[in-house]
């Protein structure tokens, strides 16, 4: 019987009679005969009978209702429950009588439309059956088409915005179909061969909720790139696919030390979307090298018992030292900047990648994230690298970033935090290869004092003159990451150029809001500071350390 609350489940009204064959599975045959009370494990896991398993309404149509029964039936309202059509069989369809209705959808698009999933194997029949009708149940036809023979179906599911997509879930995992059920292709991609027995569609994220019997259940995010795949688009060399609206925030470990932080394996985490504003793409070949393209041929040759010839030692040098392909998709703002680079898979098929809203970062050691992106319009183009030739196959395609729209306090203007954030990342840029010179002068200090002590031939007072040099260049090595003496016996030090320009960059690149007073402060501080060491550093570098090598050079050190 069908009950209906009209205050959220306080109060039922039933709307139904029984809606069951009302079998009694006690007079059943089992292996070909009814068995007694005193059997063994008699009635256990198996279905009661007599039970609604599954109810849709139409989205469409108000009091349009669909209910699916244990023992093969469907039962059809068109007035809210009134009176009831009732469906035995599917004509001339190979649908056994008793087949358990596992699921029913009631089309999206189409009012009279009506999807039905049905499975046998309790009675050992694991074939699929999935069918249709385009009348409300009067007539019906199978789009089990292609799907695995003996797999049994669970679930279905219809796209809210193509009436041709659909979602089946079997015995043997997630299946998906572009055309209405004649063609069904299974999706993968980290989804393992496992039962599937229900399916949600998140309509406002366009995600797939993937429930499966004992593995737990899966998100499919943003499945919208599968509405526009069709045969002319898999023709392409490359496609980037519509990209969803990319929200902009911080990342935050409320719980610190990462997905699980301190609260030991029995707490349950999963991994989120990928961060930023994900790019679909789509490549029609993959991208390979000399010596895979060789390597497939010879397995081909071998596979068919043929001769395998060895290649030339300048087809093997060709192949040592060939640079590998690469894919690349370039994002750019709205005047048509380069904003980041971001490396993708080179093999064929559909592929994912992400940009976490940052520019490059100015250094070049350390992390490559540079401070956060503009809110705004962006572009992103999908290109190859083949023998160092550049091809762009794909795009520009149009994207939007806009903030999460979470902050509790006024915000900075942001094209101006983005210009003190420009001015950091330079100083910081100069900062860490002014102070990577001066590392690498002092292992070269090094090496010449070496030689000093080792080489008869050199006049001893160039020790003198190099241990001078030595000194000033720990003194500026000291402007640059600060006192070591200090710290060295616990004890505070003010802090060196280097560890100033990092709290700035590490304070305000990772907020949204951007840089305090304490920041701006720091930054002057700094860049008056390295703007003095520079001038003693390029003195000491580029005259007085090559004076030094000069006159070793000379005495044959």
């Amino acid at each position: 019987i069908l009950f209906r609350s009209d205050d959220r489940g306080d109060t039922w009204t039933a709307v139904s009679p029984d809606l069951t064959r009302n079998l009694d599975r006690n007079k059943l045959k089992i292996m070909d005969r009814v068995w007694g009370v005193d059997s063994v494990a008699k009635n256990r896991s198996t279905s009661f009978y007599g039970s609604i398993v599954t109810v849709s309404e139409s989205p469409l149509v108000e009091g349009l209702l669909y209910v699916g029964t244990d023992d093969g039936l469907v039962q059809v309202s068109e007035d809210a429950g009134e009176s009831w059509r009732k469906i035995e069989g599917f004509e001339s369809l190979d649908v056994p009588e008793y087949c358990f209705v596992s699921d029913i959808e009631a089309s999206k698009h189409d009012p009279d439309t009506v999807f039905v999933v049905l499975y046998n194997y309790k009675r050992g029949d694991f074939k699929p059956y999935v069918v249709r009708s385009k009348d409300r149940g009067r007539t019906w036809q199978s789009i089990a088409s292609n799907l695995p023979e003996r797999g049994s179906t669970y679930t279905i599911v219809q796209d809210h915005v193509s009436p041709n997509l659909l979602f089946v879930g079997t015995e043997f995992g997630l299946f998906v179909t572009l055309d209405g059920g004649i063609k069904w292709i299974p999706l993968k991609s980290g989804l393992p061969t496992v039962a599937v027995r229900d399916l949600e569609i998140q309509k406002r994220e366009n995600d797939l909720a993937v429930g499966t019997f004992g593995r737990g259940f899966y998100i499919l995010d943003d499945y919208t790139p599968l509405r526009d795949l069709s045969e002319e688009l898999l023709k392409k060399e490359g496609h980037i696919f519509p990209i969803k609206k990319a929200q902009m925030y911080i990342q935050t470990s409320p719980l610190a030390g990462g997905s699980k932080a301190f609260q030991g394996a029995d707490f349950f985490t999963a991994p989120n979307p990928a961060f930023g504003a994900t790019f679909t793409y789509y490549l029609r070949d993959s991208l390979k090298t000399k010596k895979s393209e060789r390597q497939t041929k010879d397995r081909s040759l071998a596979k068919q018992g043929k001769d395998v010839h060895y290649p030339s030692w300048d087809e093997l040098k060709a192949e040592d030292r060939e640079e590998a392909p690469i894919v690349r998709l370039t994002v750019r703002d709205a005047e048509g900047n380069i904003v980041r680079r971001i490396s993708g898979s080179t093999s064929k098929g559909l592929h994912r990648a992400t940009w976490n809203f940052r520019h490059t970062a100015f250094a070049s050691v350390g992390s490559r994230n540079g401070p956060l992106a503009l809110p705004g319009k962006y572009t992103v183009s999908l290109s190859t690298t083949i023998d160092g030739e550049i091809t762009e196959i794909a795009g520009p395609t149009e994207f939007l970033v806009e903030p999460l729209g979470a902050a509790t306090i006024p915000e900075q203007d942001r094209a101006e935090v983005f210009a003190f954030q420009k001015k950091t990342g330079a100083l910081q840029r100069a900062v860490m290869g002014a102070f990577q010179v001066a590392q690498d002068s002092a292992e070269q200090l090094k090496v010449m004092k070496n030689a000093i002590a080792s080489s008869p031939s050199v006049d001893p007072k160039l020790a003198a003159e190099a241990r001078e040099l030595e000194l000033r260049l720990m003194d500026i090595l000291e402007r640059f990451s600060g006192d070591p003496t200090r710290p060295a016996r616990s004890e505070p030090a003010p802090p060196g150029i280097m560890s100033r320009v990092q709290t700035v960059v590490q304070g305000h690149w990772s907020t949204t809001h951007g840089p305090t007073n304490t920041h701006r402060q720091s930054y002057e501080i700094a860049a008056d500071e390295f703007g003095e060491i520079l001038g003693e550093l390029k003195k000491l570098v580029e005259k007085d350390l090559v004076v030094l090598r000069d006159k070793l050079e000379a005495a044959g050190a």
